[in-house]
């Protein structure tokens, strides 16, 4: 099986061609910067691998009207190997994620405040959900009964 979920921001604008044929077909290129916890003696570092991405069609079409640099975006694809000999005749191989779907992975407002979390309003408090040491949120008092799980 040859599955990929990835996460992260685009880290410049989608280069898209469109093919020259009767009925010409959007091929969109981006690269996704994919955050990677390192974990060493005493520390947690945080590093990005930079994901190529192709999207075909469509999802082409999608990602040249809607995914700018800095947008977060959650991909499902797969992935595609393949080489090509450059100009100076040296043998190039290229991996990349050829995406089935992609979608927003944080609001529009957040997205505008370069990435975080975006607490919604609570309905019957004015207190906002905080991330608590191990990651986790907590969840204020009096909003149980809008969990969709109890």
């Amino acid at each position: 099986m040859n599955k990929v979920i990835l996460m992260g921001r685009l880290t410049k604008d989608p280069d898209v061609r469109y093919t020259q044929s009767e009925q010409p077909m959007a091929i969109a290129r981006y690269t996704l910067a994919v955050d990677r916890r390192v974990r060493r003696q005493g520390s947690d570092e945080q590093t990005a691998d930079f994901i190529g991405c192709v999207a075909f069609g469509k999802s082409g079409e999608f990602a040249e009207k809607y995914l700018h640099k800095g947008t977060k975006i959650c991909v499902t694809g797969r992935i595609q190997t393949g080489s090509y000999t450059n100009k100076d005749g040296v043998k190039v191989y290229t991996t990349d994620v050829v995406v089935e779907d992609q979608e927003f992975a944080e609001s529009k407002n957040a997205s505008a405040q370069n990435g975080g979390y975006s607490a919604p309003a609570a309905n019957s408090s004015s207190e906002q959900p905080v991330a608590a040491a191990d990651g986790f949120m907590n969840i204020p008092d009096g909003i149980d009964e809008d969990l969709p799980f109890n």
